[in-house]
């Protein structure tokens, strides 16, 4: 919901980077935000499925959204433009590769903000097989007795857990290990990200909620076509690599990481296998802890190692 260019007060935007509550704003000092080019990225959200939403919940004669389709929410975000969900709608996105819970950030949310304190709010779910979806606690402390305007200002600093909290081409992160007590979730094999936009009305007949049932305020409402959350893209930060899907994930201690010549495991392992991004495997050993990567490009890496009777699966960063 992009298509008005306003000019916004340089006070109010020095106010959103003081006492943030969470992250501040991209390019302050503890900011969470993960830019689109950003080596940390093994992939990106393959096909999508979406459920459009009302321009205007409270005025369904206009219409549900229609800005961009399926296909802008695929790939890299900033490259295909965004699929505007509209009130309520969401968008189902999968993987040519599972992503596995990983040390830190597991995926990042991708909105298209023009500035950094217009922003659009999603919950964000997911799902090992497509038919239970868990969401991730959301924490709004965005007052909620003062309806946002449909070109109002938020401060990313009061929001936890929902995508949208930076301006484009700066992802929101998420970290599966936050859902680690939930029943029917393989963390270990997520295959579905769902980005559900959020209804930004205060008005308890519209309104939607975070994790302490509290009231969510963003800008609403938004009756054009370009209505509600805009979904730019969903990047994977730790995914298996392709055709090895077979492979449970275990943690195992590889360091340091990122790591320019020598990559130590924490306990010997009889069999060590690498693979570049694509799945092709670029070394194999036996019986080693430590493996000497000098002559491996820059890049993210996987490694599949045995040790014991358990394969463990880890990924690395080789840099200069």
């Amino acid at each position: 919901m992009k298509i008005r260019f306003f000019l916004f007060p340089v006070v109010f935007l020095l106010y959103l980077s003081i006492s943030a509550q969470f992250s501040p704003l991209v390019g302050f000092p503890g900011s969470t935000a993960i830019f689109k080019d950003s080596a940390v990225f093994a992939g990106w959200a393959s096909s999508c499925n979406l459920v459009l939403g009302w321009q205007n919940i409270s005025d369904t004669t206009l219409g549900i959204a229609n800005a961009g389709t399926a296909a802008s929410a695929v790939g890299k975000a900033g490259e295909n433009g965004t699929a505007s969900l509209g009130d309520g709608g969401y968008a189902t996105l999968s993987f040519d590769a599972p992503i596995y819970n990983g040390q830190g950030a597991d995926f990042a949310v991708f909105e298209n903000a023009f500035i950094d304190s217009f922003l659009e709010f999603a919950f964000v779910e997911v799902s090992s097989d497509g038919q239970r979806f868990v969401r991730f606690p959301a924490i709004s402390n965005i007052q909620d007795t003062l309806q946002t305007a449909s070109f109002g200002l938020s401060d990313c600093s009061l929001v936890y857990n929902l995508a949208g909290t930076f301006r484009a081409n700066y992802g929101t992160p998420f970290d599966l290990d936050e859902l680690k007590d939930s029943a029917g979730l393989d963390l270990d094999n997520i295959r579905y990200v769902r980005i559900r936009d959020v209804i930004g009305s205060i008005d308890s007949q519209y309104a939607t909620f975070d994790s302490y049932g509290k009231k969510i305020n963003d800008p609403w409402p938004t009756d054009f076509p370009s209505s509600g959350f805009d979904l730019d893209a969903v990047g994977a930060i730790h995914q298996k690599p392709l055709g090895l899907e077979e492979y449970s994930h275990s943690e195992l201690l590889i360091y340091p990481n990122p790591t320019n010549r020598y990559l130590y495991f924490q306990q010997q392992c009889s069999e060590i296998n690498i693979f570049d991004l694509s799945g092709g495997c670029v070394f194999e050993g036996n019986d080693q802890q430590i493996v000497d990567v000098a002559s491996l490009r820059c890049g993210i890496y996987f490694t599949k190692v045995k040790s014991g009777k358990v394969f463990y699966f880890s990924r690395f960063i080789k840099t200069d």
